[in-house]
């Protein structure tokens, strides 16, 4: 049988840190509120001449020298981020320049939060069906550009950075198990960017709405979050006839710790099971769970056999869930 197998993965996060007492002297707010309700101690933000296309290169780079993969075998690059260097090109060919993968199709992909989630399903799709062999899937945001900072709702709450893997077409049953992805268009409007695209394009007026920033309405989307990662993670056990006692470390979308600790308990694991990177990164969208997933690897929290969990949700409104077996 033909899985498609992460061979390599690799991050890049910004050498700044934003504290939450950084942020007690920006907006009406304070450590002990922020570390409350979310669970965020400090987050990494992008300095002058860093963008998306920065930490998806250091990724990417790390993931093939991990992988042992030099990037002229590279035949496809999907770049999941809802913060691209340019409407166009894709971030995934800018990626594709510095790399030096000539070989590599690339594409970026939009799906906020679950990026990373609807990328290696892409990916998988690709491999499975002989489109490619080896992938590179990047999760990639440099979300302090699009964060209204007089917000106290929202800037606290998002960061910088990447995460990447190499994906390879492989013989046995180690690998990706299976994907789910899903969306639900009715709830755009509970988090959101609305500028500055085709319908509400640059203009003054933007500028002094600030539509150019994220907008959420965070008890709904709390709300639905829980509800949807858990769903996500169950389908994605019950389609590989799994059950959440075999589930070696449960890897969640980085969003809120009640969120994670909720879906944890949703499928009765132990904090054991659950990595946590939030409160050193803040959430990351998109970059989130390859970046928590380059952490466990390097640090060996994962060995051959095991099955690791994934689950994200995001703007969309999208959710998703991975299954692999290591």
């Amino acid at each position: 049988m033909i899985r498609a197998k992460i061979s390599g993965t690799g991050s890049a996060v910004p050498d700044k840190v934003l504290t939450n007492f950084d942020l007690e002297r920006m907006v009406d707010t304070s450590d002990e509120w922020i570390v409350t309700r979310t669970g965020i101690r400090e987050r990494r933000i992008a300095s002058e001449g860093e963008y998306t296309s920065t930490f998806a290169t250091a990724a990417a780079l790390r993931a093939l020298e991990a992988a042992g993969v030099a990037a002229e075998e590279i035949d496809l690059i999907v770049v999941g981020t809802l913060t691209p260097d340019f409407p166009f090109p894709a971030t995934a060919c800018l990626v594709q320049q510095n790399i030096k993968a000539p070989n590599a199709a690339c594409f970026d992909l939009s799906a906020a939060c679950s990026g990373f989630i609807y990328a290696l399903s892409t990916a998988q799709r690709f491999i499975l069906t002989g489109g490619a062999k080896k992938a590179l899937v990047i999760g990639a945001e440099v979300l302090s550009r699009v964060v209204d900072w007089t917000d106290r709702n929202t800037c606290l709450l998002f960061g910088d950075g990447a995460g990447a893997v190499v994906l390879e077409a492989v013989e046995g049953e180690r690998g990706v198990l299976s994907t789910h992805i899903h969306s639900d268009g009715n709830y755009w409007e509970l988090l959101h960017q609305k500028g500055c695209g085709s319908r509400n394009p640059v203009s003054q007026k933007a500028v002094d709405e600030r539509i150019s920033y994220i907008s959420m309405q965070g008890n709904e989307v709390f709300k639905l979050a829980v509800r949807a990662m858990g769903e996500v993670a169950l389908e994605a056990l019950s389609a590989n006839g799994l059950t959440t006692e075999d589930i070696s470390l449960f890897i969640p979308h980085q969003a809120n710790q009640r969120i994670i600790d909720s879906v944890g308990k949703r499928l009765s694991l132990g904090a054991d099971k659950v990595y946590v990177n939030l409160d050193r990164y803040g959430n990351t969208s998109a970059a989130s769970i390859p970046i928590a997933l380059d952490e466990v690897v390097r640090a060996g929290r994962v060995k051959e056999g095991d099955i690791v969990l994934l689950s994200a949700f995001g703007g969309g409104l999208t959710w998703g869930s991975a299954a692999l077996r290591w």
